[in-house]
């Protein structure tokens, strides 16, 4: 091993990659690192940011559009937890 890092993934791989994984499990955070070369917190935050642009729908769009929407109730879930904890 060299210690070189690997590129960033591309918006393809990402969406790829989540298309082939959808579920997130112990399993999928190994092959984030394995197949992607990046913690599994740095993916989130990569597929988060990519979702929201054009190029995500259009490289896919009907996954673009269900991760939008999942991500979108997640946020729906997480005000109305924080709501009720006033």
């Amino acid at each position: 091993m060299t210690g070189e890092a690997k590129p960033r993934p591309t918006g393809e791989q990402l969406l790829a990659f989540e298309a082939k994984h959808p579920k997130a499990t112990g399993r999928k955070e190994t092959a984030i690192l394995d197949e992607l070369g990046i913690r599994p917190a740095r993916y989130y935050q990569l597929l988060g940011r990519l979702i929201k642009t054009e190029d995500a729908l259009r490289i896919d769009p009907m996954l673009t559009n269900r991760l939008r929407a999942r991500s979108m109730k997640q946020q729906t879930e997480q005000k109305r937890r924080a709501h009720r904890g006033r």
